[in-house]
């Protein structure tokens, strides 16, 4: 895939989050939203603008390459293929999850760097597929037979020539379920 090509990304932040006890997405992580710790990573990452899926009433900071697209829908399968919608003609779309605070600012280029002819690339840490997960536009119709709470996973997993880049960052798999994880991300952020 040519790096000068045009990529978004989507950041994934539709769920009820019914576990952590709702607003999850805006609770505060140091200092902030966690959503705007997603959103921060996804602006920097090497695309154009920025597709939040989001709730009704869902917040992003305000950022002229940052789009709110909202969905009454909290299956994970709908809000990847409204994003994947919202793309456009991009040739590529790196897939965020809102709840991901801790994901390196530069995994994405990483996965820019690694990801070649392939339909997509994601990072591995210790043998666990992570995000974000760079999808190129022929793959992008891998979304089209998901439902529910599906993700990209076993479609992934089953899909010829997918880079699978080790990574030593364990926040390419952590992600905030509960309140008590949440409390777990503030003592890894610290003060």
């Amino acid at each position: 895939m040519d790096r000068n090509q045009h990529f978004v990304a989507i950041v994934l932040a539709a769920g009820r989050g019914a576990r952590f006890g709702g607003g999850k997405m805006a609770a505060p992580l140091g200092g902030r939203a966690l959503l705007d710790h997603a959103v921060g990573t996804a602006l920097a990452s090497p695309a154009e603008r920025v597709i939040v899926v989001g709730r009704p009433g869902t917040r992003v900071a305000e950022d002229p390459r940052v789009r709110l697209l909202t969905l009454d829908s909290a299956a994970l399968s709908d809000s990847l293929r409204a994003g994947l919608a919202a793309a456009g003609d991009a040739a590529g779309a790196f897939i965020f999850l809102g709840d991901m605070p801790l994901v390196p600012p530069d995994m994405a280029e990483r996965l820019l760097a690694a990801i070649g002819e392939a339909p997509a690339a994601l990072p591995l840490w210790q043998g666990k597929p992570g995000h974000p997960v760079l999808l190129a536009r022929a793959a992008f119709s891998l979304a089209d037979g998901l439902t529910g709470d599906e993700g990209l996973g076993r479609a992934l997993r089953n899909l010829p020539g997918v880079v699978r880049l080790p990574v030593d960052e364990e926040g390419v798999v952590l992600d905030v379920d509960r309140a008590e994880d949440l409390a777990a991300m503030a003592r890894r952020i610290g003060p």
